[in-house]
């Protein structure tokens, strides 16, 4: 059985975002652990609303975890122990009341590997409305173009929206997930390594898609590749060892680290 305790809100302002800048997720003094193993180790941090934020660092550093933690996935996991808060606009998303199904439609997440349906590509989208309660075909009908566009992929299938999802590209079937996440209108848009197994191409139109979506979406991405982080985020989180090590906007952070940790692993010395 999962434990779900909170912690008192700290004093200490956390880092990451600007006083000027609107908060959409606050963690406080954040702990998980897989039975006795520590897998992140009091994060605090405050994600910027309409921005979107990179975690990144070496394999096993705790980016998924924290990540999963936001839409309280880990909660599928047994023996996990979670202390601390997390906050979205303002919510408590770790009490006892939280309807969690309600928590991921406000809270999307596209995996590492694109997973879709194997259903037609109208029905991948159409999946999240019906599933809410939405039985109107025309409501569905303007979610699914909408969805689409908003994941650029609307030009590309609109005429083949009724075969398979599974004959689309790599990059395609990506952006389907995509627009499938964004069919139930969430508020934050979680991405795991949302590029991991796509082509130079195929990156670059995600990358651009982020950027696109923020003006709509709260994004936070978990990626190993740092070059990314640098192109697409606006902030950025550097984990190592399930602690949060600097965390700060992006240009600063490839630029000038403070701690001497971030500085190596950025120029390659380890990781």
């Amino acid at each position: 059985m999962n434990e779900i305790s909170i912690a008192p809100k700290p004093k200490t302002r956390r880092p990451g975002v600007p006083a000027a800048e609107e908060p959409m997720i606050e963690i406080d003094r954040l702990c998980l652990s897989y039975g006795d193993k520590p897998a992140l180790k009091g994060i605090s941090m405050r994600i910027a609303k309409n921005r979107v934020t990179a975690f990144i660092g070496p394999s096993g550093c705790g980016k998924s975890s924290l990540l999963r933690c936001l839409n309280r996935m880990n909660d599928l996991i047994d023996g996990v122990r979670i202390t601390g808060a997390i906050r979205i606009a303002g919510t408590d998303i770790q009490g006892p009341a939280v309807d969690v199904t309600h928590l991921r439609k406000r809270v999307g997440m596209v995996f590492q590997k694109s997973n879709p349906f194997p259903k037609s590509i109208y029905d991948n989208v159409a999946y999240g409305p019906r599933i809410l309660g939405v039985r109107s075909r025309s409501e569905i009908e303007t979610q699914v173009e909408s969805s689409l566009r908003s994941a650029a992929l609307w030009d590309e299938v609109r005429d083949r929206l009724y075969e398979s999802a599974l004959r689309l590209s790599g990059g395609q079937q990506q952006r389907l997930c995509i627009a499938r996440a964004l069919a139930v209108e969430p508020e934050v848009l979680l991405m795991d390594e949302p590029c991991s197994a796509l082509d130079p191409i195929a990156t670059a139109k995600i990358e651009e898609l982020m950027d696109e979506l923020k003006v709509r979406y709260t994004i936070v991405v978990v990626t190993h590749n740092m070059q990314q982080a640098a192109r697409a985020s606006d902030y950025t989180g550097f984990l190592l060892l399930g602690e949060l090590i600097e965390f700060k906007d992006t240009p600063a952070l490839f630029t000038t680290p403070v701690d001497r940790r971030t500085e190596d692993y950025i120029t390659g010395r380890f990781g």
